[in-house]
């Protein structure tokens, strides 16, 4: 997608959006974890942000982050063309851009005059955009001089936080698991782990399980057995969701567990029904949410994810 041209109509917004997510999967790729190098070795992912600074949300965080992993990008903003335009930049010729969605509600068609039901008056249709990272952009770095800051990354603070969730953890085995039965998480003894970084990724995968309980997020996505496409969406969430809380507490993504024997589902996923995709990536912002207000990290108020 270039500045100058237009997106073909023949792809729905929920393809759009997930289009550079499914490139970076089909190459092994998961943009959620990062497997590049950078100017800060081992540092945590940002979040990408719009230009006044708000953390975009849910799925458009991944859609950016595959974006930024293709294109070697370092900047976290992501403008429009018209607020790079407006604040006195350009974007340059020929740069192609990143497609995020949002929800806007319309008015539903061919109610009758009496239909009191209101809750049936409006529905949300997904609708989408074009951003530019601020590296594709000239005339504005001064203005962004001033990044945004890592999140510290030290062990002793992550011990603070996730000691503020209040889940059942039991160690001992071999393996890391969420009981749905016991609603208890299970992790191997610390000292099993390469490092505490790899420690608090691992449970931060295994909370995000936790919050599908019936008394959390009652969330269920119908899964019977391991291997189903519901089993893959549910470990999507898992760890997206760890992915998003380690962006914002500052832990480490590349020491998130691999769990590519799930990429083949999700490409499935999102090439059958891109649309489940953004749900999963939708419910693991809230599972995420719903960790971070509990460790006291979250924003007074989040708005809906996409």
């Amino acid at each position: 997608m270039s500045a100058s041209s237009s997106l073909t109509d023949k792809l729905s917004a929920a393809q759009r959006v997930t289009q550079a997510i499914e490139a970076a999967l089909a190459r092994g790729v998961r943009p959620w974890v990062k497997p590049w190098s950078d100017s800060v070795p081992g540092a945590p992912l940002m979040l990408p942000r719009r230009g006044t600074g708000e953390a975009y949300r849910g799925v458009n965080v991944i859609a950016l982050w595959a974006m930024a992993e293709e294109r070697g990008f370092a900047s976290p903003y992501w403008l429009t063309f018209k607020q790079a335009h407006a604040q006195g930049g350009q974007v340059r010729k020929g740069e192609h851009g990143a497609y995020v969605v949002f929800y806007k509600s319309v008015p539903k068609t061919g109610q009758d005059e009496g239909d009191q039901d209101d809750e049936q008056t409006s529905r949300r249709v997904l609708r989408g955009y074009v951003v530019f990272n601020l590296d594709q952009i000239d005339g504005l770095s001064q203005r962004f001089e001033t990044s945004v800051a890592r999140p510290a990354s030290a062990p002793e603070r992550h011990a603070r936080l996730f000691a503020r969730v209040p889940a059942l953890v039991r160690f001992g085995g071999a393996r890391a698991f969420y009981s749905p039965a016991t609603d208890h998480v299970q992790l191997p003894p610390s000292g099993a782990f390469t490092d505490l970084h790899q420690f608090y990724a691992t449970l931060a995968h295994e909370l995000g399980h936790w919050t599908r309980h019936p008394s959390r997020l009652d969330r269920d996505f119908g899964q019977k057995r391991f291997g189903d496409a519901a089993y893959a969406l549910e470990e999507l969430v898992a760890e997206l969701c760890a992915a998003f809380v380690g962006a914002v507490i500052g832990l480490p993504t590349d020491h998130i567990e691999d769990h590519a024997a799930y990429i083949g589902d999700w490409i499935g996923v999102l090439r059958d029904n891109p649309n489940a995709f953004l749900t999963a990536a939708g419910k693991a912002q809230l599972a995420a949410d719903y960790l971070l207000r509990l460790m006291g990290e979250a924003p007074a108020s989040a708005p809906p994810s996409a």
